[in-house]
């Protein structure tokens, strides 16, 4: 007998904050801890994401050209691990440039696979660079992970609260304009008391900060939306329970990365520690 469809979300939403339940404690002790641990997990976050879009681009086969991906990503993140950001920087270029000078695939499958070799391999990258700091390290992947999880809690409540307009209808049906100004403003919060906990102003940098990156993950959010729809693919894996695959869980998360990283390298510190 099938189950009512109020039923049936309840139950799907349920098994999503177990899953949550069981990944966001892991994230939290792999940011606090650094070094190893974190290294460890980003290599392996970096080898599932690379299976996941060599699978997504290539029509759910993973083959040659899905190693090529999964490869250079765990390269990248390896020679990261190491202390060597620079040159992991350079194996994720030249590892994305050779998927797009692949022989060429069904119409613009290579640009897509070559973009996202690149920017799941940047985040990697990212992310133990950041760590890395001594000083603003652990502070700085704390509060990017908080960003991107206030963001996308409060996107999803208030966008199923809300509803209204639909953010972009060709790319995510679901997403509505008043769930993303409700992730800006959870954002915003957690700018403010990021702020308050380092001993800034709450209206310092990191509060404005915190709601460009804010933009930021819902519009990578929107870009693997857009890619799951030209490949005709709901989620790019069954991985985790209610969430799909990695990348669809973390495709915010890969934005406010390299958001994050693209600043610390312009201004020479940590947002975090911008005043």
């Amino acid at each position: 007998m099938a189950q009512p469809p109020g039923a049936a979300k309840s139950d799907a939403l349920l098994v999503r904050i177990l899953s949550a339940a069981v990944l966001a404690p892991l994230a939290v002790a792999a940011a606090w801890l650094g070094g190893a641990f974190l290294a460890v997990l980003t290599i392996l976050g970096a080898a599932i994401m690379g299976w996941e879009w060599g699978r997504l681009t290539h029509g759910g086969h993973f083959g040659a050209r899905g190693a090529l991906i999964a490869v250079t990503e765990v390269t990248g993140a390896g020679v990261a691990a190491f202390g060597w950001p620079a040159i992991a920087l350079g194996v994720i270029i030249a590892g994305a440039l050779a998927r797009l000078a692949w022989p060429p695939a069904e119409g613009d499958a290579n640009l897509w696979a070559g973009i996202g070799t690149f920017w799941v391999g940047a985040a990697c990258v990212a992310v133990l660079w950041l760590a890395a700091d001594p000083v603003a390290g652990r502070a700085t992947v704390l509060w990017l992970f908080a960003v991107v999880w206030a963001t996308d809690s409060a996107a999803y409540l208030v966008g199923g609260w809300v509803q209204g307009p639909r953010l972009a209808p060709r790319w995510s049906p679901k997403k509505t304009w008043s769930g993303a100004f409700g992730g800006i403003a959870a954002a915003a919060l957690v700018g403010a008391m990021t702020a308050n906990i380092l001993g800034f102003s709450m209206l310092s940098p990191v509060f404005w900060l915190s709601m460009g990156l804010s933009i930021a993950v819902q519009v990578g959010d929107l870009a693997e939306s857009a890619a799951k729809r030209r490949f005709g693919v709901k989620d790019t894996s069954g991985l985790i329970p209610g969430h799909g695959g990695l990348l669809d869980r973390l495709d915010g998360m890969l934005a406010a990365l390299v958001a994050a990283g693209i600043l610390t390298l312009a201004r020479g510190a940590s947002p975090v520690m911008w005043s």
